[in-house]
């Protein structure tokens, strides 16, 4: 007897983890409490479908918030690949902004399922360090970024995007933060290499 071929299947899956995590990531940001049965609706997949990828609360929260950083962190290389390595790091930073808003849209759902005794540990930034240091590293060795910032320090200067209200004028706010980082770390550079 054949096999039978299963990836038809296995992409549909596929597309219902992404649909339900993009609708979970919109409603859980308008409401911490977003009901499960709701985002499973709105996701157009029945409650089995939903719990098979998600058992329960926490485990979809964390899974946005993982989701979220990895397509951060994977825009990095992305961009390096199409642009200048100063203009990738710019528009990587514009793509960080963004994610520090859906955070903090999030932030009350992450703290409900991680600020309780047993509760699943917070997730770390380290594919954010990583896609920080490759850019900052591409840009160094352009000449475009003074020399010996590490993604800690990187961090650490745009840490005021977290401090930014996101119901808020926060584009704006983000740009010119941004751009004075940017400013920062040109100030310095040996300037741009092999043109």
């Amino acid at each position: 007897m054949p096999l039978r071929d299963d990836s038809p299947r296995r992409s549909d899956a596929q597309r219902n983890r992404e649909r339900i995590l993009e609708v979970a990531l919109v409603e859980l940001t308008r409401c911490a409490d977003a009901p499960l049965s709701a985002i499973a609706k709105k996701a157009g997949v029945g409650q089995g479908t939903f719990y098979r990828n998600f058992p329960n609360r926490e485990a979809l929260v964390l899974e946005i918030y993982r989701h979220e950083i990895q397509q951060v962190a994977d825009s990095a290389a992305q961009l390096l690949r199409t642009r200048t390595p100063e203009e990738a790091l710019r528009a990587w930073m514009d793509r960080l902004a963004e994610f520090a808003m859906a955070k903090a849209g999030l932030a009350d759902a992450i703290r409900q399922v991680t600020g309780t005794p047993g509760s699943p540990a917070k997730p770390t930034h380290t594919p954010v360090t990583s896609a920080a240091e490759l850019l900052l590293r591409a840009n160094e060795e352009a000449g475009t970024i003074r020399p010996g910032i590490t993604a800690d320090d990187f961090i650490l200067a745009i840490a005021g995007l977290w401090q930014l209200d996101p119901h808020d004028d926060w584009r704006s706010r983000a740009t010119r933060l941004l751009d004075l980082v940017m400013d920062g770390l040109r100030a310095g550079a040996p300037g741009p290499r092999g043109r």
